[in-house]
């Protein structure tokens, strides 16, 4: 199919971005890999009057350590996030779930800015992002402002940013000595979509018991969410058997399950409860 007519303009700095989508915000499409944007387009699902191309604004490019955190470009892509030595030493979620993302060519263009500004339900990067209480920078004409990943996620394909507004990075706590993480899920077997995806996060102390955790679903609910309940059971805790499968129940319970053409939405609460049970799982010595 062929998308509506539009311009294109190939924005060299963040500047340059912001001054050209204040130009006409409500019209204007920023661009980087172009994998979640130009299917709509071609669809007639989205029809932009001007492209913006944010993909070779090398400030939005990058990972770097800094105050405790590491700190990740929003045009910084998949690839490069899933092989980077200080995400998968320090952030393994993050760097399982984006070597999980589609196959190699989308992993190669698309971005985690693209992702987290698509807010599509299915996507692994939220979840992961989610159990590392992960917060983005936004900037706009009023300056820059800070939104934690799960604030991001609105509703299926909407998200936190203003129409004037650039998600710029992507800031993720180092985790505490005894942390561990792990990001799992159930593929579609065409896209690679998340139908079920699980990121948990938990620090433990010497002895085994659980002092933190996190746990995050995508795929399975209209939007990603956080499984509080499932955290307040591992908390306090060593992870046995017992405790991970009442954690799991606890997941299956909240959250609001998505049904459709594929699976209904008891299927995927199933799928919730299994993919959580086992995530928690891995983390056990």
């Amino acid at each position: 199919m062929i998308p509506a007519s539009f311009s294109y303009r190939r924005a060299e700095s963040l500047d340059d971005a912001l001054r050209w989508l204040a130009e006409d915000p409500q019209g204007s499409k920023l661009v980087a890999g172009g994998h979640s944007l130009l299917p709509l387009m071609k669809m007639r699902l989205a029809a932009p009057r001007r492209l913006i191309d944010i993909a070779r604004v090398s400030e939005l490019i990058g990972i770097r350590e800094q105050s405790g955190a590491i700190v990740i470009g929003a045009g910084t892509v998949h690839r490069d996030l899933a092989g980077h030595p200080d995400v998968r030493q320090k952030l393994p979620a993050l760097a399982e779930a984006a070597g999980k993302i589609g196959d190699l060519q989308v992993r190669n263009r698309g971005t985690i800015g693209g992702s987290l500004s698509h807010a599509d339900p299915s996507a692994d990067l939220p979840a992961a992002l989610m159990a590392l209480a992960a917060t983005v920078d936004i900037a706009g004409p009023a300056g820059e402002r800070s939104l934690a990943v799960e604030e991001m996620m609105v509703a299926p394909l909407v998200t936190g940013l203003a129409p004037d507004e650039v998600l710029v990075r992507v800031r993720v706590p180092i985790p505490a000595a005894g942390s561990r993480s792990v990001y799992l899920k159930h593929p579609h077997p065409a896209s690679g979509y998340a139908l079920a995806g699980v990121a948990v996060a938990v620090t433990l102390e010497p002895a085994g018991a659980v002092t933190a955790a996190r746990v995050a679903v995508t795929g399975a609910g209209v939007v990603p969410f956080r499984a509080t309940d499932a955290e307040t059971v591992l908390i306090g805790d060593r992870l046995t058997p017992a405790r991970i499968a009442e954690a799991a129940k606890a997941a299956a319970a909240a959250g609001e399950f998505a049904g459709d053409a594929l699976m209904s939405a008891e299927y995927r609460r199933q799928l919730c409860r299994v993919y959580v049970e086992r995530a928690i799982s891995a983390l056990v010595d």
